[in-house]
């Protein structure tokens, strides 16, 4: 009924929990934790009410009692409780955002609720429409890392890194614009510092945004030694699996943890400095997703403004987060205010295939709604006639 992560397989547990699992039978440092498998998953489908009262079910007293008993095996930290469904983290589809986590979760209670809401997400209206087929849901429950500094990287000839302080949502979810590092094969490093004004944090069982002290905002999340030990932790993730990973990762205390590695998608955009030449006016972000597109601007401060995008629209907001995933199958481009390339709105846009721009300080001020604006995902520029 609970497998333990050091035994679960992707076939059974998902490809999430599956890609942890290989990691800490390696060796790798990844926080320990269990799995609510498939199988629990299937039975509760088969109770009366089916998927459409999954989420709202209490769980059944033999699962309760290996719940508790298996967070009791973890101690009394608080834990992560994410998604792990058979549609996730494939070669084909990172599904990034598609389904629920939930952070800071104490107690028996708690978890069996955030277990009951990521099986409702397999249904939730940003994962309708973006999966076909029969799918099952697993659920990871890992000790949380509360983390200093958090990120993503990228692994390749180059290991592309991005890190901000406290916890990884705000850097995966594109909250704040990150720190970017790269570190070639041969150990150097090379960065460009953010001014990270925003971070995530633990406040008991729930995750709060706070701002960044003045003194820290521009300075950098990492330091180069540990740069280079990231990137030789990834170089180690992609032998394991034959391949560029994507990767998200903590530090707590000194020590990396590895929380999520999934293989790498899409290519990340070429880039290789500021544009020259760049057209009077124009604005200039980081480069998402390659590609050009022209269309009218949407400006789209939030989940009120969803029903006035348009196809072919481009997309212009603060930032976008997992339930803003149904809108990147809809419009021809996105420009944000805040976020990485390695966030998730980069990486659906380089699966969906349009081009996607990051960073641009007040784009939701200085571009107009409703103007035919030019996006080009390779350089970087919103162009405005």
């Amino acid at each position: 009924m609970i497998v333990p992560l050091m035994a679960a397989v992707a076939g059974t547990c998902g490809g999430k929990a599956g890609s942890l699992g290989v990691l800490l039978r390696g060796g790798l440092p990844v926080p320990d934790g269990f799995v609510v498998p498939y199988d629990v998953y299937r039975s509760a489908v088969r109770k009366p009410g089916g998927r459409d009262a999954i989420a709202s079910r209490p769980l059944g007293p033999a699962l309760t009692a290996a719940l508790g008993d298996a967070l009791a095996g973890l101690g009394a930290a608080p834990v992560a409780v994410r998604s792990s469904a058979s549609n996730e983290d494939t070669a084909e589809s990172s599904a990034a955002g598609l389904h629920e986590s939930f952070l800071g979760m104490r107690g028996v209670d708690a978890v069996s609720r955030a277990v009951r809401a990521c099986w409702g997400s397999l249904d939730s209206p940003r994962a309708l429409g973006a999966v076909s087929g029969e799918l099952a849901m697993a659920v990871l429950v890992q000790r949380l890392v509360d983390a200093e500094v958090s990120g993503v990287m990228f692994t390749g000839e180059v290991t592309r890194i991005e890190a901000s302080w406290g916890l990884g949502p705000s850097v995966v979810g594109g909250l704040v614009t990150p720190d970017a590092y790269e570190v070639g094969g041969d150990g150097r490093v090379s960065r460009t510092v953010a001014d990270k004004r925003t971070r995530l944090d633990r406040y008991g069982g729930r995750l709060v945004e706070r701002d960044v002290p003045v003194d820290m905002r521009s300075a950098a999340a990492l330091d180069d030694v540990t740069a280079i030990r990231l990137a030789g932790l990834g170089r180690r993730i992609a032998t394991v699996f034959g391949g560029p990973q994507d990767i998200e990762w903590a530090v707590a205390d000194g020590r990396i943890w590895i929380v999520q590695a999934r293989p790498v998608t899409a290519a990340l955009p070429l880039f290789s400095g500021a544009p020259t030449g760049a057209p009077t006016g124009a604005l200039a972000g980081t480069p998402g997703s390659r590609g050009t597109a022209t269309g009218a601007a949407r400006i789209v401060r939030g989940p009120a403004d969803f029903a006035r995008v348009r196809p072919g629209d481009i997309l212009v907001c603060p930032f976008t987060d997992p339930a803003w995933t149904p809108l990147l199958r809809v419009v021809a481009g996105v420009v944000t205010e805040t976020g990485g390339v390695l966030s998730h709105a980069a990486i659906v846009a380089r699966e969906q295939s349009i081009p996607a721009i990051l960073g641009i300080r007040d784009a939701t001020r200085d571009i107009h709604d409703g103007a035919l604006i030019t996006i080009d995902g390779s350089t970087g520029l919103v162009t405005i006639p």
